[in-house]
């Protein structure tokens, strides 16, 4: 999206073969700023309550924002938005990699896809050549296989692939979009909507500049936020020097590691799996960054065993380690290693493996649900590659895995066992052991999420300051204004991890220095607001109910036993009435007239 024009969609009639170009105004554009806030916007268009996740009439969208393909530092991102699968919510999912800068090089704002394909086709983008194409021979192919024989078949220089696995294939409710082979748009399920559209792949090559209002000007802003980037203690060094992984001790001597299925907050096996652990024992061979990353968190690593490929960052090492209780490096980067190739979410894969251990440990799964499997208890390394690949492609109890950690749960008479929220699984840090973080979870718009607002930066790590994790007062105004911000920011095309060291003001210098549009603060800042309630509007028509604001029983119930966080529960109940209150939300969270009024809703 250059500053003057409107934003460009590519609408894809799989059904009918139909491929049209239509625009949407700036005026769109300057309400949401793009990616994740005008990918919303043009879904609320196409969605009508009812419609099934798997349905031809769910919409696929691809979405940029205006740094996508930018000089802007780590302007690669794009968003995936549907109706999930998962959560039957909105979904949402960000990735990295190169996919989304050469989207729009190619002169693409929003892709979107609608109907189904009789068989399985990918699309190919080339300059003025937009055409589906039969992906037979593909269909059945992982990921990494996939992006090669695509690349070799078109046979053009520096295009890009995003591709589905056969987990997508297999309709696996947390299947995800693999970009630049290692890269997912992961959450949510977006995978296996793509799956049922018999929608492969998409490979992409563009030739456009992206370009600033004023490019001479944008530059020095860019010059200058690169700096204090590479100055920061986290973008600068720890993420370069241990990726995500610099988290697991930092998190696990807080006492809110949350350790199989969150039945406690600390794991003894931290030292053997952290990323200290990858470094030391040599399984880290590299740094690798996505497009136009100063801060070059990507792992590259290999195993004794011969496998190689990236990972695992710090979720998927916590969702195949410390939440399934097992100790050994290898059998969870292998672990890992098959979520890239299958194309599997990997929080929502390995939670709900470890939700499984909990149900067989409590006698719910009997032994011979598992067949010829081997037990799935905490602890097994032969388990978690077993059952990866087991729900990958629906084989025995692998068949329930694949409907996430909610349905196994209220499958086997134990719901209270699913560690998730509004269906989708939880992440890395136990909200027992942080207030703030706890309340974000259960006001996600996408389900059990970290990434729409991480007061892990404040009550946890000091970022922009040091908040008592255990406090519950002014906690609704924190993570209010970090949903907003993150909204910003998804919506702009740069990762969030830019958010340890920039802040607002820096957003609103990249925001105006490549527009041009002047907006002040509160402007930005309403941008934010505007796309939390439309998300939150889109929810309860697509048949959110009243109270799915909450938590797992566990975390409000039983407090840790050992620990930093010892004692504590989260304590939701204080925070979320001044959490509405200040959204402009009914005591039921639905958004009241005036807010709807308000943002021009």
């Amino acid at each position: 999206m250059s500053s003057q024009s409107d934003i460009r969609v590519l609408k894809v009639d799989l059904s009918s073969g139909e491929i049209r170009r239509e625009g949407l105004s700036q005026e769109v554009a300057k309400r949401f700023i793009g990616g994740r806030g005008v990918g919303t916007y043009y879904i609320d268009s196409l969605l009508s309550g009812d419609v099934d996740p798997f349905s031809p009439e769910n919409p696929l969208v691809f979405a940029t924002g205006p740094l996508t393909g930018s000089s802007a530092p780590t302007g690669g991102r794009y968003m995936v938005l549907c109706k999930s699968p998962l959560t039957g919510l909105i979904a949402c999912s960000n990735s990295g990699g190169h996919f989304g800068a050469e989207l729009k090089r190619a002169g693409i704002d929003l892709l979107c896809f609608v109907g189904k394909a009789e068989g399985p086709t990918y699309l190919l983008i080339h300059k003025d050549q937009v055409e589906l194409r039969d992906a037979g021979h593909l269909w059945g192919k992982d990921t990494h296989e996939s992006t090669d024989m695509i690349l070799d078949e078109v046979g053009i220089a520096g295009a890009k692939v995003a591709c589905i696995g056969p987990a997508g294939e297999n309709l696996v409710r947390f299947a995800c979009v693999m970009n630049d082979k290692n890269r997912a748009a992961g959450r949510s399920g977006v995978g296996a909507v793509m799956g049922s559209k018999l929608l492969k792949a998409i490979v992409v090559k563009g030739d456009e500049r992206v370009h600033a209002n004023d490019q001479e000007r944008f530059l020095e802003i860019v010059k200058e936020k690169v700096k204090t980037l590479d100055g920061h203690p986290v973008t600068g060094e720890a993420l370069p020097a241990l990726g995500t992984k610099v988290l697991d001790n930092i998190i696990n001597d807080h006492g809110a590691y949350p350790t199989r299925n969150f039945q406690t907050g600390v794991f003894d096996g931290t030292g053997e799996v952290s990323g200290e652990a990858l470094r030391d024992k040599g399984y880290l061979k590299k740094n690798k960054g996505c497009y136009a990353c100063p801060i070059r968190c990507g792992r590259v690593t290999a195993l004794p065993t011969g496998n190689k490929g990236e990972g695992p960052e710090y979720e998927s090492g916590w969702a195949y380690g410390a939440a399934t209780g097992v100790k050994d490096l290898i059998a969870i980067t292998e672990a890992n290693y098959l979520c890239n190739l299958y194309g599997l979410d990997t929080i929502s894969a390995g939670l709900t493996i470890a939700c499984a251990m909990e149900l067989y440990e409590k006698g719910h799964i009997k032994r011979e649900e598992l067949g010829s499997g081997p037990e799935i208890t905490f602890g097994s390394s032969e388990a978690i590659v077993y059952y990866t690949h087991a729900l990958t492609f629906r084989q025995g109890l692998g068949d329930k895995l694949a409907e996430g950690s909610k349905r196994l749960a209220e499958h086997f008479g134990a719901p209270e066992l699913s560690m998730s929220v509004k269906g989708q699984e939880l992440p890395a840090y136990d909200p027992r052991g942080v207030q703030g973080q706890g309340l974000s979870y259960a006001t996600s718009n996408r389900g059990g999420c970290h990434v729409r607002g991480y007061l892990i930066a404040p009550e946890v790590l000091g970022i922009p300051e040091k908040l008592d994790p255990q406090t519950t007062a002014g906690k609704a105004q924190w993570v209010k204004t970090f949903q907003d911000l993150t909204a910003v920011i998804d919506s702009l095309g740069i990762c969030l991890f830019t958010s340890f060291a920039l802040g607002a003001e820096d957003y609103l210098d990249l925001l105006n220095g490549f527009t041009g549009l002047n907006y002040t603060l509160e402007e930005m800042m309403e941008c934010g607001e505007r796309i939390w309630n439309l998300e939150r509007k889109l929810n309860f028509k697509l048949g959110m109910e009243e109270g799915s604001d909450t938590l797992p029983k566990r975390l409000l119930e039983d407090a840790l036993k050992e620990g930093g966080q010892k004692g504590n529960v989260n304590r939701l109940h204080e925070m979320l009435p001044e959490y509405y209150k200040l959204r402009g939300w009914d005591p039921s969270g639905r958004p009241e007239e005036a807010t709807l009024k308000r943002l021009g809703l």
